[in-house]
């Protein structure tokens, strides 16, 4: 499963066993925003920024970086967002968008030449030339399966006669097979959230006849004080759903939650469908490309808005909201122009799309890629590959969100990812990232309950809980979570580092990214492990045991000469015989 903007990113994941009867199953409550304690949310609003000697806030030390920076000159910097939208008119984000110089806006014309037609401030890979788009598609596991169920199923494969590429194909559709059966537990879990979804309606529709109001906060509830017994039975009932669905933000009202749990039920009953009937092809219907011919690429459209670009503009305000104009919130890094490049839709995203938007970001000029998205299966993972690679060798860097399973990913599969399978190497320019919390956030735990971890495959942790950020639809902002918000924390300030260092190689900014990383002492702070009350060292979480400081990295960033990348070992040498001349 995947960190983006679907509904197992935007409805964040929190298992609860339910035990009836000697029955034990886990109930998925799953809503964008987590409990949070009473502390006020103007209190919390850009604590991530913060610095935990002068804020007591485990931020990233924000102002201090900027500081130190006093003085410095800084180069703009593109970045790329690999997404689902943004929202080109916000109030905080239109004046840092990239803008394609070498494109006529609207003329219908592809001006640079670059196959892709009024690419003014990024590209649509998931639409058509007709201005239609993909809003939604399924989960890669159900394509992956019945896209190669008459080649593999109920029959004997010899994988020696296979070449590598193949073979790769044949164990993930195994992989996905294995899992298309419908299980006991889904089917009751579905049975109790369509039980809970009753009365929680039930409640709703109460309170709204005794508040006379058709649409309230959580707040709203809490401070009503009912007249009736049946008044008062509602809001009991209704607060302890909101308990169990984790849906305690105060300003979140009952038009949010019953949409959110619609989606999310919906959801569920689609993925059991699923596993016995084969989904409709979304992506034929709409995007019509031959998918299995990576070089049929010149597809979708230039509209970076799409139909749900909430995820897309939360994400890139944290990178480079604009700092200078005294509304909203500020970005990390102030010398940024945000590409978008709209290739996730609300379900798993395809693996032509990823390679072909990292590839679309690298020759376009951006320096450093977040992708804030991740999936369980990719058949196509040597397109991906391939695609990092490239960039690997242009110097970009990748910034990847682990995910929001409370999965261990050394162990599950979780793409993309560092391992380039055909190379049988690891990617040097590629940071995949963990979510923290906060002792005074939510359940107060210094990792977030639902982060992904891995002792080797993710690199650093970064805040994720209770995000503040900008929101489609108005100049809105508003809080989330998820290792989607913490990945674009680590953007930033890779942003800001290659900004005012623009000489330090991608490579050099992973490595200061990781190594001036932020410790705590197991004995200030008991680490658990996600999805648990373990207790673990963080060392047992990620690889560099720590989490993202941006005046640590800045301070390093100053101290550390460029390296001589390939590209200009190359110039060098072409230029040393004249030079001798």
């Amino acid at each position: 499963m995947w960190c983006k903007m679907h509904i197992r990113d935007l409805q964040m994941a929190c298992m609860k066993k339910i035990v009836t009867q000697k029955i034990s199953l886990f109930f998925v409550a799953v809503f964008l925003f987590a409990s949070f304690i009473s502390s006020a949310q103007n209190d919390l609003k850009g604590w991530h920024l913060s610095d935990l000697k002068q804020d007591s806030f485990y931020g990233i030390s924000l102002t201090k970086a900027y500081n130190f920076l006093v003085g410095r000159k800084a180069k703009t910097v593109i970045v790329a967002v690999i997404d689902s939208g943004i929202d080109t008119t916000h109030e905080d984000l239109k004046n840092v968008l990239w803008t394609n110089t070498k494109e006529i806006p609207g003329n219908g014309i592809d001006d640079d030449g670059n196959g892709y037609v009024d690419d003014v401030h990024g590209w649509n890979f998931l639409g058509n030339k007709n201005g239609a788009n993909l809003k939604k598609d399924v989960d890669e596991k159900s394509r992956l399966y019945y896209r190669y169920k008459c080649k593999f199923d109920g029959k004997e494969i010899n994988t020696d006669s296979l070449n590598d590429t193949e073979k790769w194909i044949y164990s993930e559709w195994k992989k996905a097979a294995s899992q298309m059966n419908v299980s006991g537990d889904e089917q009751m879990e579905l049975a109790l959230l369509d039980i809970t979804r009753k009365a929680f309606k039930k409640h709703e529709q109460v309170i709204r006849q005794e508040m006379n109001k058709d649409v309230f906060t959580n707040d709203d509830v809490e401070k009503f004080q009912p007249s009736t017994t049946k008044g008062k039975q509602a809001k009991l009932g209704y607060i302890t759903c909101l308990k169990m669905f984790g849906a305690n933000q105060t300003d979140e009202t009952n038009a949010d939650i019953i949409n959110e749990l619609n989606e999310y039920i919906d959801g569920k009953k689609q993925s059991i469908q699923e596993k016995t009937t084969q989904p409709e092809d979304y992506r034929k219907e709409i995007i019509n490309d031959n998918y299995l011919d990576f070089n049929d690429r010149y597809y979708g459209n230039a509209d970076i808005m799409g139909p749900s670009p909430l995820h897309g503009t939360h994400v890139s305000g944290i990178i480079a909201a604009q700092r200078d104009n005294n509304i909203g919130i500020n970005g990390i890094a102030d010398h940024v122009q945000i590409m978008m490049i709209r290739a996730i839709p609300e379900g798993d995203e395809y693996d032509k799309d990823i390679a072909l938007a990292i590839r679309y970001a690298v020759d376009n000029g951006a320096k450093v890629i977040n992708m804030s998205f991740g999936k369980s299966f990719s058949p196509e993972k040597g397109w991906v590959d391939e695609a990092v690679k490239y960039a690997e060798s242009k110097d970009v860097l990748l910034v990847h969100a682990s995910g929001n399973e409370s999965h261990d990913v050394d162990t599950v599969d979780n793409f993309p990812n560092c391992d380039l399978k055909e190379y049988h190497s690891k990617a040097s320019n590629f940071i995949n990232v963990g979510s923290s919390g906060d002792p005074h956030i939510g359940d107060g735990k210094m990792v977030a309950d639902f982060s992904n971890y891995g002792k080797q495959s993710v690199d650093i942790f970064a805040p994720g809980v209770k995000i503040y950020s900008t929101l489609p639809g108005g100049n809105q902002y508003g809080f989330e979570q998820g290792t989607s918000m913490s990945a674009p924390i680590v953007t930033g300030v890779a942003a800001l580092i290659r900004s005012y260092f623009p000489g330090l190689s991608a490579r050099q900014v992973k490595y200061i990214i990781e190594n001036s990383a932020m410790h705590i002492s197991d004995s200030t702070i008991a680490i658990t492990e996600p999805g648990t009350n373990v207790h673990v060292a963080m060392s047992d979480l990620c690889a560099t045991a720590g989490f993202i400081n941006a005046y640590n990295a800045i301070q390093m960033a100053a101290g550390m000469k460029p390296e001589l990348t390939q590209e200009k070992k190359q110039t060098e040498k072409a230029l040393k015989p004249a030079l001798k001349n």
